[in-house]
């Protein structure tokens, strides 16, 4: 009997998760594994990209956790350099482009996983594709905004976007002694947090030197005669000085593919699957990481949230299913955490932007502690926000801004989330303290309780 064939499009976490899942359920003469990829690099950690740039890891072969080499190793058939251009749902084949030579092939398949993940939102403006301008979601990214540095006499770094893309390069070029200047159309950085805690992030961005530009809509990018990047034009009429120019402004999921072949998509654009990974309404077809939406177990709603985290477990999921076994993922409640030098800053749950869109009733809870005992040697502050619904006290969202041993504090809360805890519930945990690492009333604690004053407060 021949080997059935396991064909995945997307060569990174979800994608290579699941094709070596699949192939430790079944060998070689079981399951025939091709897998394709449109860049260099595969299983890599895109998270730490910055951290490249500002010299913290000496990548970029640092953030890869298996080579092409060490997947073919393995059993698997992968192919880089090579982008597929059009799946055939009918058919079962998918049609692919060596990127190098521009040679085109058909390869049939019986199992399909798409893990193309996600690109960098890149506004249609004058200017963008200017030599300068650089998206910072892959390897092949980062390398192309390091060969810019390097080549280049930089001075001045230009931020678009200030969410954890824009902040975290902001550091990374703030690092390097750039002057950086970042423009973001809201009101404070980080619109993954509630503008009072972006508040925060914003006043700790001025105090390390970063120039922060709010409601700054960007119309396009001025170019010298050489085509390359020397400043960035707003709508008010201002013109910022940039040597290079990142943009920082989010990702979107990579679904042209997907949306030409007819599958189903979500509000954002993300494939849509059952809790198995399968895509809905397709036996034969799975999907996961930065592509997807998943179920967002706070609001009920399925939400695109691109993460390495959730990517790893999808592939694990789909890889089960694939080789005849079974997994679920059943939903995420949003966390994610991120720094800007010594700030970290953490979220969980929904805003309260979030939390109205979902039709909840909720009330806000808001303390500033210290990270340690007070009187501990270096004892920092950290400013905890946290909400509940109304009526029953369920926690809807965390958020913490805070020195060190702030951000990791939010997994207590992301636990109590997935839970359907109670803030009444979060003040009765047994948390550990110790002077080095809390004082008697750990913050989240403290939040808590000023939530369940707030909760019997408002009433029904």
């Amino acid at each position: 009997m021949a080997a059935e064939r396991l064909v995945v499009v997307g060569g990174d976490a979800a994608g290579m998760s699941a094709a070596s899942q699949a192939r430790r359920m079944k060998g070689p003469a079981e399951l025939e594994i091709v897998a394709f990829e449109r860049g260099h690099f595969t299983s890599y950690s895109a998270c730490g990209i910055p951290y490249w740039i500002g010299g913290q890891v000496a990548g970029p072969d640092a953030l890869i956790a298996r080579t092409p080499e060490e997947h073919r190793a393995r059993g698997i058939d992968l192919r880089t350099r090579t982008e597929v251009v059009e799946l055939d749902v009918a058919g079962q084949r998918v049609r692919a482009r060596d990127l190098d030579s521009g040679a085109e092939s058909w390869t049939g398949y019986d199992r399909l996983v798409l893990a193309t993940g996600a690109r960098p939102v890149r506004p249609r403006l004058p200017g963008i594709g200017a030599h300068g301008v650089h998206g910072v979601q892959t390897l092949d990214d980062g390398r192309r905004l390091m060969d810019t540095l390097e080549r280049r006499d930089i001075r001045r770094a230009v931020v678009v976007g200030a969410g954890y893309i824009g902040v975290e390069m902001a550091e990374a070029l703030v690092s390097r002694g750039y002057e950086v200047t970042v423009l973001h159309r809201g009101a404070q950085p980080m619109a993954t947090l509630d503008p009072d805690m972006g508040a925060l992030v914003h006043e700790a961005m001025n105090r390390m030197g970063i120039r922060t530009v709010a409601g700054a809509e960007v119309t396009k990018v001025l170019t010298d005669e050489e085509g390359r990047a020397v400043a960035v034009a707003t709508a008010s009429g201002e013109e910022y000085p940039a040597d290079v120019v990142v943009l920082g402004i989010g990702v979107e999921p990579r679904t042209a593919l997907a949306r030409a072949a007819g599958l189903p998509l979500g509000e954002s654009g993300g494939i849509l699957t059952d809790l198995s990974m399968r895509v809905r309404g397709h036996e034969d077809i799975w999907s996961g990481g930065d592509c997807v939406e998943v179920m967002d177990l706070v609001s009920g709603r399925t939400r695109h949230i691109p993460l390495g985290t959730h990517a790893n477990k999808h592939g694990q999921v789909i890889g089960a299913g694939v080789g005849g076994g079974y997994a679920t993922f059943p939903g995420v409640v949003g966390t994610a955490v991120s720094k800007v030098c010594d700030l970290e800053i953490a979220r969980t749950g929904l805003r309260e932007r979030d939390a109205l869109a979902a039709g909840l009733r909720f009330v806000t809870a808001t303390i500033t502690s210290t990270n340690t005992a007070g009187y501990y040697p270096g004892a920092t502050e950290m400013t905890v926000k946290m909400l509940a619904e109304r009526r029953t006290g369920r926690l809807l969202g965390v958020q913490i801004v805070g020195g060190a041993g702030s951000a990791k504090r939010v997994d207590v809360a992301a636990v109590a989330l997935t839970a359907g805890m109670t803030v009444d519930q979060v003040v009765s945990l047994d948390l550990g303290y110790a002077p080095p690492f809390s004082p008697v009333w750990d913050p989240v604690l403290v939040a808590a309780r000023k939530a369940v004053t707030a909760v019997r407060s408002a009433g029904a």
